[in-house]
């Protein structure tokens, strides 16, 4: 909340974008409302959705003091008629904007209001929001000395957290069942609402079954040709409809990590599921008690461990970058994080109780391509001790993410 606030004090638009049922509008609404006047619209509601349609000039221009327009994405229309009002009138805080759908990957609105708005992604809950902790994680990755962090969950633990996700409505729902049900009805929305106000699929029923094919792949190197190929959808739509599940919140590409280096890069971007809960329904792992030894555990804690630190990222008060490393003789770093100066530190995923030296072989690779920009890598795994591997490595626990 700290960051909407800030820049409601110095920017005339600020938009709030994120997944639908992550707490926008409950920010928006709510707890904003304690600390300045706002008038809420949301396009949620069919009259204000028709007015903004029919005369989005006037809808803007009606107004009285600061405002709150919900869901804006469903009357993208709305954007100019604020870039001309903001141009008559500077002043900060007028509006607050918020979408579940990222308005800004469409190509004719991606500048629209650039120099006048802050763009803020609010996520699903991270553990440490769930927790109640304010975690220093990425602040002690980065620090002179080597951070240390003990006890937390084991697997068990892990796993469990893990299928619950980190949507508000489903963290409170303790019977899996409900939680399915509320999966279910969700991707429903999304995929036959969302995706209708920002884009016109002919073939809906495409989706849901794109969206299973990514979370088979979650925490892997997106092929397009492999994943054309076996969902049977033509590479050109296919790469239309993964945007569309970028753009509504299911799914988040993952840059390679590069430098201006002589070393070849696989340059090819990672699939991430956005919620881990989300992914586990995907695949037909709700049940803790199933999964045993799956061998899809390990994309499942990758998947999951990815989407905290880019909560983390977003909510931290420094700016860090979330990547990957792998380099084309097989060197691979699950995630690179680069902070606002350069520095580099490797973060490597492991379900395992047990770590080896074996564990370290991508984070050694990365250390030698950052040089001396690398600070340290580190095996996160579902043990409870900190342990030192020399020369900048060590093991951690996953629990460290929201201790």
């Amino acid at each position: 909340m700290s960051s909407v606030v800030a820049a409601l004090d110095d920017t005339p638009v600020t938009l709030l974008i994120g997944p639908r049922q992550a707490g926008k509008s409950t920010l928006a609404r709510e707890q904003l409302a304690c600390t300045r006047a706002l008038t809420y619209l949301t396009l949620d509601d069919a009259a204000t959705l028709a007015s903004a349609h029919a005369d989005a000039t006037g809808f803007v221009n009606s107004l009285r003091g600061p405002a709150v327009i919900d869901e804006v994405q469903r009357a993208t229309g709305l954007f100019p008629a604020i870039k001309a009002s903001v141009d008559r009138d500077r002043s900060p805080g007028r509006f607050l904007l918020t979408g579940s759908a990222n308005v800004l990957m469409l190509p004719h609105l991606s500048e629209s209001l650039a120099g006048r708005m802050e763009v803020l992604t609010l996520w699903p809950l991270a553990q440490s929001e769930i927790e109640r902790t304010s975690p220093q994680f990425l602040d002690d990755l980065f620090a002179p000395q080597a951070p240390s962090w003990h006890g937390g969950d084991r697997r068990d633990g892990i796993i469990e957290r893990i299928l619950r996700g980190g949507y508000p409505e489903v963290v409170s729902r303790t019977d899996t069942r409900r939680r399915e049900r509320w999966f279910g009805s969700y991707l429903t929305t999304i995929l036959q609402r969302e995706v209708r106000d920002i884009a016109n699929v002919t073939d809906l029923a495409v989706l849901p079954r794109l969206l299973q094919f990514a979370a088979a792949r979650a925490a892997s190197l997106l092929n397009m040709n492999e994943l054309a190929r076996d969902s049977g959808i033509a590479h050109a739509t296919l790469k239309r409809y993964l945007a569309l599940l970028e753009a509504t919140y299911l799914i988040q590409r993952l840059p390679a990590w590069a430098r201006n280096t002589t070393t070849r890069l696989v340059k090819s971007p990672k699939i991430l599921i956005v919620d881990s809960g989300l992914m586990a329904y995907l695949l037909h792992t709700t049940q803790a008690a199933t999964l045993g030894d799956d061998p899809r555990v390990g994309s499942l804690v990758e998947n999951f461990v990815g989407t905290e630190l880019l909560k983390l990222a977003a909510s931290a008060r420094d700016r860090y970058a979330v990547s990957y490393f792998r380099t084309q003789h097989g060197n691979e770093v699950d995630f690179v994080i680069e902070d606002a100066r350069g520095h580099v530190v490797g973060i490597e995923v492991k379900a395992a109780a047990t770590v080896t030296a074996r564990d370290f072989r991508g984070l050694r690779a990365l250390a030698g391509t950052a040089g001396k920009d690398f600070m340290r890598g580190v095996v996160l795994y579902s043990g409870t001790a900190t342990l030192p591997f020399g020369d900048g490595l060590l093991a951690a626990p996953i629990s460290a993410l929201w201790a």
